[in-house]
């Protein structure tokens, strides 16, 4: 791409606050952005063929809302901790395989989003994160659910679509939890938590896809309560 037309985007970024650079082939985060560092509050690189997020990222601290969706990331630098206006994370369909333990930092993130990479295991250290409303997991290499899930505060958290076989018990003990995903995994049922049905707030558990007929998560113990939850919540939303 001509520096022209990164001359005239750059030029539009500095009045509106917004970088938008999608599908351009842009192979490295363009260092220009550097001089906006004071200004851009989103910027969105889908698309392209971006190998390597520079620490410099760092820089950018009035950014709520970074999206590198479809490009050849496979780590996170630990620097994104400083974006503390950080809302939304959106890096779907990348290389990423673990992510930094400074993540935990960015305090006012409400939307962090890896599905499609070639994450293992399930992120440790996000229990911090207060403000989460959407943790995105799906289509990684997941294989357990441990019991530190249980200090997450997300209201939903997607694993559709991963190798999950084991779901700790604690899941149910997240404060915030209504919608937990699980489609397409490798759950027997009885693998399936009691306790999500009977104890947590959880309204809508989607596990259609996993090594048993759903019909049959009637069999458990508290399913009718979990089935409560589940009318009243629809019933709102008619």
């Amino acid at each position: 791409m001509g520096n022209s037309a990164l001359k005239s985007h750059l030029e539009t970024s500095q009045k509106t606050g917004v970088f938008q650079l999608t599908a351009k082939g842009l192979q490295e985060f363009p260092e220009e952005l550097q001089r906006l560092t004071g200004n851009l509050r989103t910027v969105d690189l889908s698309g392209n063929k971006i190998e390597v997020l520079p620490a410099a990222v760092g820089n950018f601290l009035q950014l709520k809302s970074l999206t590198l969706n479809s490009n050849r990331l496979n780590c996170i630098p630990p620097e994104i901790s400083k974006l503390k206006k950080l809302e939304t994370l959106s890096l779907n369909g990348n290389r990423i395989q673990q992510l930094p333990p400074t993540l935990g930092q960015l305090k006012a993130l409400r939307t962090l989003n890896l599905s499609g990479n070639q994450i293992s295991e399930f992120p440790a250290g996000l229990g911090t994160l207060r403000h989460l409303d959407l943790l995105d997991l799906s289509r990684n290499q997941i294989r357990i659910v441990p019991a530190e899930v249980s200090e997450l505060q997300a209201i939903e958290i997607n694993l559709n679509q991963n190798q999950i076989s084991v779901l700790s018990a604690e899941v149910s003990r997240c404060p915030r939890l209504k919608v937990l995903r699980l489609e397409e995994n490798c759950l027997e049922l009885s693998s399936i938590p009691q306790s999500v049905l009977k104890d947590s707030q959880v309204s809508l558990f989607s596990l259609e896809g996993n090594l048993f007929e759903v019909k049959n998560l009637r069999d458990l113990e508290g399913y009718d309560k979990y089935m409560e939850r589940f009318t009243a919540t629809k019933k709102k939303f008619a």
